[in-house]
């Protein structure tokens, strides 16, 4: 179960989509996200989903990546399914009894949802899987650098989003390991309804709190040992420079924006 978050997570790779510079992927990720929401047309995410899939082939990311990312929230999108299933009533009676009224409307607005909510998490989990954590700092950092003039702490909050990022996959495993070894204590994690599964990971959640506050405090005292002081003074190893990959990158984003557009404008 915790092996299919793939949130954190960094595929290795050459591949162009891994040596983009990490703020056109920071932004492209954006960029993406605003593209997904411009869409009105059930048929329209095609081409959203073709620029996913485009970019996972180019990057060499196996396509089950993706698919795994979306069995954390299988009953997120059951949920958000039934939910519009059941509350858009507008087009054509297909079913009623008692309360429960389903129309086309509302079968095309939570099929609209759910198809959503896959392409978001696909193009989220994209960026982390080609991004490494060092690569994904600097580009946060960079990006926030302008903000700096106000006293916002980009250095410090860049540094907090990438730790946090980078422990998912840690406590994933602390996780697995913990439920494996309960597991063959007698514990039992499948059987029951909602409230008994939940009360059973109570043994999983307890130990999985105190390891992330030890590894918490472990890692402030590494850092206070290293002399880290923020990023005031702070030289980089590498300096991040856009490229012509980058421009490309950039103009493709751009064209599935502005075909999206056109296409809702013209129909």
């Amino acid at each position: 179960m915790f092996k299919d978050i793939t949130l954190g997570q960094y595929f290795p790779g050459d591949s162009v989509i891994h040596r983009l510079d990490p703020r056109t992927k920071l932004i492209l990720m954006m960029a993406y996200i605003v593209a997904v929401f411009l869409v009105k047309d059930m048929w329209l995410f095609l081409f959203t989903a073709l620029y996913a899939v485009g970019v996972t082939l180019i990057a060499g990311v196996p396509l089950s990546y993706l698919i795994r990312s979306l069995k954390p929230l299988k009953f997120i999108l059951i949920f958000m399914f039934i939910i519009n299933l059941l509350v858009t009533s507008t087009g054509e009676v297909l079913v009623e009894w008692w309360i429960i009224r389903i129309t086309t409307g509302g079968v095309k607005q939570a099929v609209f949802i759910t198809i959503r909510l896959i392409l978001l998490v696909s193009g989220t989990s994209l960026m982390t899987l080609t991004t490494t954590p060092i690569s994904l700092t600097d580009g946060l950092e960079r990006l926030m650098m302008p903000l700096s003039r106000f006293r916002f702490p980009a250095h410090e909050l860049a540094m907090m989003m990438t730790i946090a990022l980078r422990f998912i996959p840690t406590l994933l495993e602390e996780a697995d390991k913990i439920t494996k070894a309960q597991t063959a204590r007698g514990a039992d994690f499948e059987s029951g309804g909602i409230i008994e599964r939940a009360k059973s990971m109570v043994p999983v959640l307890v130990p999985l709190f105190v390891s992330a506050f030890r590894r918490a405090d472990e890692l402030a005292m590494a850092m206070e040992s290293r002399c880290y002081h923020g990023g005031e003074g702070r030289t980089r190893m590498t300096v991040l420079k856009y490229r012509r990959r980058d421009l490309w990158a950039y103009l493709s984003m751009v064209l599935l924006i502005g075909l999206t557009l056109i296409l809702q404008a013209v129909l």
